[in-house]
């Protein structure tokens, strides 16, 4: 069940043709299927998740959809290199709903920064609060102005923030041009 919009708000971004986007946590891959659409054919999609069969359907639902461009990582994004991705090689990427399962928030946060390219683009959405049970554990949810100091502590700047959905806010980040 997904309540927020993904391709209303991978649009925030700004992706354009050709672009490089990381989807960290991708999970059943939401996000990661609107960015493929959103950087056409000769961009890249990395769909980073630490769980293989969730990749595998992901993958098999990209092909569904003839989308080529989205390639899967088996990996754990809340390790210093974890993403497998090669430093300043991404232009955008995106965290979907993970922060409130991340332990190692940090170490996520700099693995973002080691990865986007000088003035790379983050986008952020998580849960507003637990809603009665619907959302997260209401002790695991990262409410937006802790997400924004976590981010903003570990070298980000924020561009803007949304409602990405009723029940999920979205802040978009820009890495420092280095």
């Amino acid at each position: 069940m997904n309540f927020a919009d993904p391709k209303g708000n991978v649009l925030q971004l700004g992706l354009r043709e050709g672009m490089k986007v990381a989807d960290l946590g991708a999970g059943t891959g939401h996000y990661s299927l609107a960015a493929a659409a959103a950087v056409g054919h000769d961009g890249r999609v990395y769909a980073v998740d630490i769980q293989e069969e969730v990749l595998k359907h992901l993958l098999d639902s990209a092909h569904k959809l003839a989308l080529r461009n989205v390639e899967i990582l088996w990996g754990n994004i809340e390790n210093k290199g974890g993403t497998k991705l090669r430093d300043h090689a991404i232009d955008a990427a995106i965290i979907s709903n993970v922060l409130f399962q991340v332990e190692n928030k940090e170490t996520l946060v700099a693995e973002c920064m080691r990865i986007l390219k000088p003035g790379g683009r983050l986008l952020v959405v998580d849960w507003a609060g637990a809603y009665g049970g619907m959302g997260p554990n209401p002790a695991h949810v990262v409410s937006e102005h802790a997400a924004e100091e976590l981010f903003i502590t570990g070298g980000f700047h924020k561009l803007k923030d949304f409602r990405a959905g009723a029940h999920h806010y979205a802040i978009v980040f820009t890495s420092p041009d280095r």
